[in-house]
């Protein structure tokens, strides 16, 4: 029979208004914790800052994306065009980049969109069916009313019993631990 080994991830505190997590968050990034993460049921103003987020790929990924495909499209007219069937019919040059501009921004749109997405996806570590934090019975209300924040193990500053009553200190509702059962 397997034995199953739990190793803690940190401590969580439970906050009811958006306000009070924001406040919380702020004072933990002063207090000295890095690692730490907030969870709501919608987007807080100011609260990526709060956590420590600055900066994202995303954006890069998005414009190797737009200019990746809106090459692929003017290269392939041109290559088509001028290269492989050449048909000079009017006068017309066999480089029309014109005619050509349709098509490039369409794949332009075309790339930029799929790069973003599975870019984030991926930055995200999405899709992400396990976490530790679903251990937390009372997690389940992070997606309707309930606001969290996590303060990770394997912040340098983190006592399990210090960090537990920092959170409390702050007025979180309730405090847990979150196991990571492997």
């Amino acid at each position: 029979m397997s034995e199953r080994r739990s190793q803690l991830f940190g401590v969580m505190g439970e906050f009811s208004t958006p306000e009070d997590l924001l406040a919380a968050t702020k004072k933990a990034r002063e207090a000295g914790y890095k690692h730490v993460e907030a969870y709501t049921p919608f987007p807080v103003e100011g609260l990526s800052e709060a956590v420590g987020f600055k900066w994202t790929a995303v954006p890069l990924l998005t414009l190797a994306g737009g200019l990746g495909g809106g090459l692929t499209g003017f290269g392939l007219q041109y290559w088509v065009a001028a290269i492989t069937y050449p048909l000079n019919i009017g006068g017309r040059p066999l480089n029309s980049w014109p005619a050509f501009i349709p098509v490039t921004f369409e794949l332009t749109v075309l790339g930029a969109s799929i790069f973003a997405v599975f870019g984030m996806l991926a930055l995200n570590k999405l899709p992400q069916p396990y976490h530790p934090v679903f251990n937390v019975e009372r997690f389940a209300q992070a997606s309707t009313d309930k606001f969290f924040l996590c303060i990770e193990a394997r912040d340098p500053k983190f006592d399990l019993a210090e960090t537990s009553r920092f959170l409390q200190s702050l007025h979180a509702e309730h405090v847990n631990e979150v196991k990571d059962e492997e």
